[in-house]
């Protein structure tokens, strides 16, 4: 099993287990934050959301909060994973185009620090807006994993400056 953190639309068990995903198999552990200084921020574009998607960048002074899941090594890559007629976490996550899978270190909610799989944006990009519903994906997903309401509310301020149009309804989720 490899140790995976996710610190997007992941966290929510419906979008990381849905159909066209993980169908259940990624199992989750708890909540952990960045042991490194990482600050969220949607400087990707998402064909698939049709807006600006999640990385984490680095920021002094900051950590991210996600969901920690144990996923079965052979739904990491793609080659391993077609091969039982299924998609990897890779494909997923646009590991080689948007993204790059590394290893992070992270600090388990009262517990140990652990190294876990990844992904972060290989290109950023400034000036890009997500999306409400797309951010109702993560605050839902931090939400339904434990993260603490002043984590989500910085969420949030990070999604407004991303895009100034959600303004007002971002501060109903």
């Amino acid at each position: 099993m490899a140790l995976v953190f996710q610190y997007g639309s992941n966290c929510l068990d419906s979008q990381i287990n849905g159909a066209e995903r993980l169908r259940g198999d990624a199992r989750f552990i708890g909540i952990a934050e960045t042991v490194e200084e990482f600050q969220l921020a949607f400087d990707v574009w998402s064909e698939r959301r049709q807006c600006a998607a999640a990385d984490i960048t680095p920021s002094p002074g900051n950590k991210v909060w996600g969901a920690l899941y144990e996923v079965p090594d052979f739904l990491i890559e793609r080659e391993s994973a077609e091969v039982q007629g299924r998609r990897s976490l890779d494909a997923i996550e646009g590991e080689g185009t948007n993204y790059r899978r590394e290893a992070i270190a992270v600090r388990q909610k009262n517990g140990p620090i652990v190294t876990a799989i990844t992904y972060r944006v290989r290109n950023p990009a400034q000036g890009l807006r997500t999306s409400l519903e797309y951010v109702r994906y993560i605050i839902k997903g931090l939400r339904e994993r434990g993260v603490c309401e002043d984590y989500i509310d910085g969420v949030k301020k990070l999604a407004q400056a991303s895009n100034p149009a959600i303004t007002v309804d971002i501060q109903e989720l």
